[in-house]
């Protein structure tokens, strides 16, 4: 133990001062972290982005390639729509109007280039910067949610993750894609159900007309961001209409006004694709493309770059020629025959992307210790997540349910067609808080000691 230090001072006799016990200071950093609001974090999460993004010098894109990397497909649309040619030229050159990506982030990296200026640093580090927000404002969200799902410790110990763990920055600091807007929107959408079925009930909550017609919104602007979401909209309504038992009927017409939000939100972009395509096409055109990219004769159980219209000559060749639409049923239908000539190898390919998804693509890069982290990462916090949905669900927790659905529902495009990290990216706030959730209530039952956590009053 360390000696006490004597003062003196103006002629009063030296009092010994004892050095702060180390137990002592982590607790004291501990109260001071429980008794943070969410705002606070916020601040701290988006200081911390900002800076990544700028002393790490993230905002300086390679310019191979005419700078493709600048957001890839949505950078070539982007910087199409600020030179005035419209929403088109998702590859090399001029090759007409496209709809092969949503239009809600491109739209927002043509606004900075026309301020900014196209494929400049400046406009790099303004989307990316715009994206830290995007993703430091999941802590508000994420808290809310902890706190509703579980507890307070619980939430405030998952903004704690998200604030300060590399791998939920990564794609804001660094991507120029749609990823922290995606997740942000969907994590509201979550969020907007769990206030409306009364999950952790507040004086207020319920299903009102406003909420509604909010939740339509919302859905709208995730389909126009990223349409693998929408795979879980109809599970998310059923369950709001659910939570009011026999009464659901009263709600349905809330709900109908709902969808009509949702396809005001939506029409406009599926008109124009009608005009500028001629074809009926809801959301994206590159489903055929995608489809075989991921079945095809070479598929090892991730996309055949290799053969996509932005690598391969060839294939932009047939691109530019054929037309877009021509081109994605094209690539459809030989996809569509390669799967029925041999389906036992295209449910393998499937499970392969499912194992992919949760557990992370092996040798992604050529960096060993790299790889080995990631899918350390990614392997560990899916576990750790589905073990404490598991928890939910046999507790009976509120909402386990409507986070199960997410879990089963979200994810199915992307075992037929891809799965690459980013696509997890909407779960890994629920992920977070689950695995709170799971070590909270290990340390409850078994002791184990999770820094800071005290136990609920009320458990």
């Amino acid at each position: 133990m360390s000696a006490p230090r004597s003062t003196a001072k103006d002629g009063i006799a030296a009092q010994p001062v004892f050095p702060t016990p180390p137990a002592k200071r982590v607790e004291t950093l501990a109260g001071w972290l429980r008794n943070c609001g969410p705002w606070q974090i916020f601040w701290l999460a988006l200081a911390l982005r900002i800076a990544a993004v700028t002393l790490l010098h993230y905002y300086r894109v390679r310019p191979q390639d005419d700078h493709f990397e600048f957001g890839w497909e949505m950078g070539r649309v982007a910087r199409a729509l600020a030179s005035g040619r419209g929403y088109a030229d998702p590859f090399h050159g001029h090759t007409g109007p496209t709809a092969w990506v949503t239009p809600l982030y491109p739209l927002l990296m043509a606004a900075v280039f026309k301020i900014f200026g196209i494929y400049t640093a400046a406009s790099a580090w303004v989307i990316l910067a715009v994206d830290s927000v995007l993703n430091a404002l999941l802590i508000p969200l994420i808290c809310a949610t902890g706190e509703r799902l579980f507890t307070r410790p619980v939430a405030r110990w998952s903004a704690w993750i998200w604030a300060l763990y590399p791998a939920a920055m990564q794609f804001a600091v660094k991507w120029f894609w749609e990823m922290s807007l995606t997740a942000v929107l969907f994590q509201a959408a979550l969020l907007l159900a769990l206030i409306m079925g009364g999950v952790g009930a507040r004086p207020g909550d319920g299903p009102t007309w406003r909420r509604w017609l909010l939740f339509g919104a919302i859905w709208g602007c995730l389909g126009l961001s990223n349409p693998g979401t929408l795979a879980f909209l109809p599970a998310c309504g059923v369950w709001i209409l659910a939570a009011k038992g026999r009464h659901w009927w009263r709600d349905f017409p809330k709900a109908l006004a709902a969808g009509l939000v949702f396809l005001s939100i939506v029409a406009p972009w599926t008109y124009r694709n009608w005009l500028a395509l001629h074809a009926v096409l809801p959301m994206r055109s590159n489903f055929g493309a995608e489809l075989y990219l991921a079945n095809g004769p070479g598929a090892a159980g991730i996309i055949m770059e290799y053969e996509h219209p932005n690598v391969d000559l060839t294939q932009f060749k047939l691109y530019d020629t054929m037309g877009e639409i021509a081109y994605t049923r094209w690539r459809g239908q030989l996809a569509e025959a390669l799967i029925r000539k041999d389906i036992p190898r295209f449910l393998r390919l499937c499970l392969t992307r499912v194992y992919f998804y949760w557990a992370g693509i092996p040798g992604a890069s050529d960096k060993l210790v790299g790889n080995l982290l990631r899918e350390v990462n990614t392997a560990g916090t899916s576990c750790v997540g589905i073990l404490g949905l598991a928890l939910a669900l046999k507790r009976r927790r509120p909402a386990a349910g409507l986070l199960a659905a997410a879990f089963l529902l979200y994810p199915i495009a992307y075992y037929v067609i891809s799965a690459a990290a980013r696509f997890r990216h909407p779960l890994e706030p629920m992920i977070g808080i689950l695995g709170v959730y799971l070590f909270q209530q290990a340390e409850l039952r078994w002791g184990f000691s999770v820094f800071g956590s005290k136990r609920p009053a009320n458990l």
